[in-house]
């Protein structure tokens, strides 16, 4: 259920956030912090740090934090699949 929970809620990101990676971060906070409860802010905090760190789109890279962080690594590959 969890797998679903993630794939349905980082689709809804990547089809929603017009913009780019930075215009996504709202939307991932209010799902992983607010909705779900699956982060703590300081957790995402960290997690955009690092997302905004290493190369890549900054939303694929946080919806495959995001998915380690939860549900290890099939969590990362359905949520980056999913973004």
């Amino acid at each position: 259920m969890i797998y679903l929970e993630l794939f349905w809620s980082f689709f809804q990101i990547g089809l929603f956030s017009i913009g780019g990676g930075y215009a996504a971060m709202p939307l991932i906070q209010n799902q992983v912090v607010d909705i779900h409860t699956w982060l703590t802010m300081t957790q995402f905090a960290d997690i955009m740090t690092i997302a905004e760190m290493t190369p890549g789109p900054i939303a694929i890279n946080s919806a495959t934090f995001v998915g380690i962080q939860v549900a290890g690594l099939p969590g990362a590959v359905i949520a980056t699949v999913g973004c």
